[in-house]
């Protein structure tokens, strides 16, 4: 028996099967036994030509050729978003999905029927040791051979008359012909490539010699040629897979995805991350102007996820609401800069608590990955990192910034301000006023109220705004939803929305939400200008 081990340094695994377009976010875990075949024969071809002869990596690849059984080490889904440069300054997105490993766990690839001589043995441990990565570049991988009993595999390949157990599911991977079988193949293919032309050519009852080089050409003289081969040359020249490949399919854990990534595991006790955002993607995505709608659906997922954490539910144990407001608002972005936004849509997702986000929290917000939307279209959610809001603060959207954690001394409304009291008047009717002259519990009155009890600087000046800019459109506060379908928060009876341009003597950190609903996106405030 043959037995190597794999660590992954960077706890990622970075590798998107061969019939799969990267951004479709998938991963090929295990990796397949074609993939691992060209790793040997890149590491020989670049570090180890002068040290091992050809005759002895060709043996070895012949061996391994044979179909291994894993060991696959607990693991999760992740991905990154990336804004790739393309020309005249434009960009595109490239999502990088990736296998999230605890850096310490091992990977077991075992051929149970394999030997090798000794001497393909310390040729086998060279190219092991000199393996840097495998799949993406990123993908450092640590390889040696295994020592010792090892754990029993738990993906085994699948026989034709076999069937799937309870809790596993078949995957499909790639695979090496073996040498003699490729030899075969090969001779058919070229006949038929013969055929194929000579019918093209019509009255010719033979190819001329170079016709024939370059069918011969066109395909590898043996399977170790053919695992040489170049995958963008292959797609360009039209191949559905490699030559000399074959898919094979495995059982595998339907638990393999299962694991909160090792980030998530950290115990989180000082400078706990305050801030999640997420990226929206959907065929229809929700609009600005249904922000609380589209806040309850996340709240209330976050609420499941993390059985009642008090950080989105806002209340203790005993069900008494918290003092302070630290507890999580869930704030919508609609930004231009990346291309969208277009209709006014909402594109990102901040999820803010003062209080922090521990273990539990963190947990549940890695697995929100989508709420219902209207119309049988799901919205997605991509969990684009957490941090502090200076981590995502910005005034340039197209770098994927966040204005509204950004520092500015001026502000203005982007949602509705709904104000949470009455306006007060004696008997008569005549306005209840302020030593400042403001009608007590009006809209701009309780504004200025509530900047002050969440300890913002006194404003230089208040003005009220009609509306905000959605794509172009003025959109008055009467066109957003007003009134929460679940909660009682309290609110002045009408609902009515208005909104603000604040101006500060100094420059405050965003988010700045106030009012009715200002959990669930309602009263949020950006940057008027940088």
């Amino acid at each position: 028996m043959l037995a190597i081990e794999i660590r992954f340094p960077a706890g990622k695994y970075h590798a998107t099967p061969w019939n799969r377009q990267v951004n479709e976010g998938a991963v090929e875990w295990p990796p397949s036994p074609w993939r691992i075949l060209r790793a040997l024969i890149s590491t020989w071809y670049h570090k180890l030509q002068a040290e091992i002869d050809e005759e002895t990596i060709r043996k070895i690849i012949e061996k391994l050729g044979a179909l291994p059984q894993y060991f696959l080490p607990e693991a999760s889904l992740g991905h990154t978003r990336h804004y790739m440069p393309l020309y005249r300054q434009a960009t595109t997105m490239v999502i990088d999905t990736f296998a999230a490993i605890e850096h310490e766990s091992r990977l077991i690839i075992e051929w149970p029927q394999v030997d090798l001589s000794i001497e393909e043995i310390s040729a086998l441990s060279k190219l092991l040791d000199r393996i840097g990565y495998l799949g993406r570049a990123e993908s450092w991988i640590e390889a040696r051979l295994a020592e010792g009993p090892q754990v029993q595999a738990n993906c085994i390949p699948l026989k034709d008359d076999s069937s799937l157990q309870g809790g596993f599911e078949g995957i499909q991977t790639l695979a090496a012909m073996p040498s003699q079988e490729y030899l075969v193949w090969r001779e058919k293919e070229v006949e038929a490539r013969v055929s194929r032309r000579l019918a093209e050519l019509g009255n010719a009852s033979k190819l001329k010699k170079k016709d024939l080089d370059k069918i011969e050409e066109g395909l590898p003289a043996n399977l170790f040629s053919a695992l040489h081969a170049d995958t963008g040359n292959l797609k360009k020249a039209g191949w559905s897979q490699p030559p000399g490949s074959v898919w094979v399919f495995y059982a595998r854990p339907r638990s393999s995805f299962e694991v909160i990534p090792r980030a998530a595991e950290r115990n989180l006790t000082r400078n706990n991350p305050t801030v999640a955002r997420f990226a929206v993607a959907s065929q229809v995505p929700p609009r600005l102007t249904d922000a609380l709608s589209f806040s309850e659906r996340i709240h209330l997922a976050l609420v499941s996820r993390s059985n009642g954490s008090s950080v989105f539910t806002g209340c203790d144990e005993s069900g008494k609401p918290l003092d302070g407001h630290r507890h999580a608002s869930i704030l919508c972005e609609s930004n231009l800069g990346l291309g969208k936004g277009h209709r006014g849509e909402i594109t990102h997702v901040v999820v803010h608590a003062p209080m922090g986000f521990e273990l539990r929290e963190r947990r549940a917000l890695d697995s929100l990955t989508a709420v219902w939307g209207h119309g049988g279209h799901d919205i997605q959610l991509i969990l684009l990192g957490v941090g502090q809001p200076e981590d995502f603060a910005g005034f340039d959207e197209s770098k994927g910034e966040s204005p509204m954690l950004a520092k500015s001394n001026r502000w203005i409304s982007r949602t509705p301000f709904i104000s949470t009291r009455h306006p007060k008047a004696t008997k008569t009717g005549v306005p209840k006023l302020d030593d400042n002259g403001l009608q007590i519990g009006s809209a701009e009155h309780e504004l200025r109220r509530l900047m002050m009890l969440n300890n913002f600087p006194a404003p230089i000046s208040v003005e009220p705004v009609p509306s905000t800019d959605l794509a172009g459109h003025e959109t008055r506060w009467l066109k957003f939803l007003r009134e929460r379908n679940h909660g009682n928060g309290r609110r002045e009876a009408s609902g009515y929305g208005y909104g603000f341009r604040i101006k500060f003597p100094e420059k405050v950190q965003g988010p700045i939400a106030l009012g009715y609903g200002a959990h669930f996106g309602l009263g949020l405030f950006i940057p008027d200008s940088p």
